[in-house]
């Protein structure tokens, strides 16, 4: 519990440096989205209360009771979270495909979904490592955080960035399909409320930090190259699901 606690407060630490030493630079990205602190307050109640509830008797209790409540209905598993986790962040791309463009073009779109998802793959390993939350279904000891919400939310907080000038719509879709997600982990017995709560949150603010220091990754490692091209693509192994992203530059 107590190397949780200071993996995320060095997490939140981390940006909060990078939010008040990194400025703005308009001729590397002239739609920078500048953070303001009033954002973080949801992703940072969610992995606050995803958190706290790992060791508060109350939070357990109603865990519990919601799984239980949702074992009252289920009459078989439906895997959709599986693939809904990858379309909020995919419908970016689909978007751009039929010619309805949002704030960045593809290069900069792959980068900052680059950064996302290294910055929340990332921070979701390292506490499912760390930690020792099992299942609800008994089957490991690695629930905390949900990797596929916070995938889902990272997405669903990107296509809302990218589109919200355009319609904002598009980013309530987004969390729609994010919730959803969420909601079948439980639904299917692999996570808890917690467990979700906070992979919400670890999505959400790992898309808000990529967009804060997406102009400085630009300029320090994609300077000059124009040319850069990518792809991403969800895969499966016959086990499991992930992610491939490919770059060239």
């Amino acid at each position: 519990m107590r190397k949780i606690i200071i993996l995320l407060f060095l997490f939140l630490y981390i940006f909060k440096i990078n939010g008040q030493n990194t400025s703005s630079d308009s001729l590397i990205n002239k739609n920078n989205i500048r953070l303001r602190y009033k954002s973080l307050i949801i992703p940072t109640v969610l992995i606050g209360y995803g958190v706290f509830g790992l060791e508060n008797h109350t939070i357990k209790l109603l865990n519990k009771s919601t799984q239980n409540e949702l074992a009252e209905h289920i009459d078989s598993k439906l895997t959709i979270d599986d693939f809904s986790q990858y379309v909020p962040f995919l419908s970016v791309y689909g978007l751009n495909a039929i010619g309805i463009k949002g704030q960045n073009n593809f290069k900069d779109i792959t980068i900052i979904l680059g950064i996302a998802y290294i910055i929340m793959g990332g921070t979701v390993n390292i506490l499912k490592g760390t930690g020792n939350v099992e299942r609800p279904d008994a089957t490991s000891k690695n629930s905390f955080p949900s990797g596929h919400t916070a995938t889902a939310f990272m997405g669903a907080e990107f296509l809302y960035q990218e589109y919200k000038d355009v319609s904002i719509w598009f980013g309530v879709a987004g969390y729609l399909m994010a919730t959803g997600t969420g909601m079948f982990r439980m639904y299917n017995n692999r996570h808890w409320l917690t467990d979700v709560a906070a992979g919400a949150g670890i999505g959400i603010l790992s898309t808000k930090i990529a967009y804060k220091i997406h102009p400085l990754i630009k300029r320090t490692i994609f300077k000059n190259k124009e040319n850069t091209n990518g792809i991403v693509m969800p895969f499966y192994n016959g086990r499991e699901f992930g992610l491939n992203l490919s770059m060239t530059f």
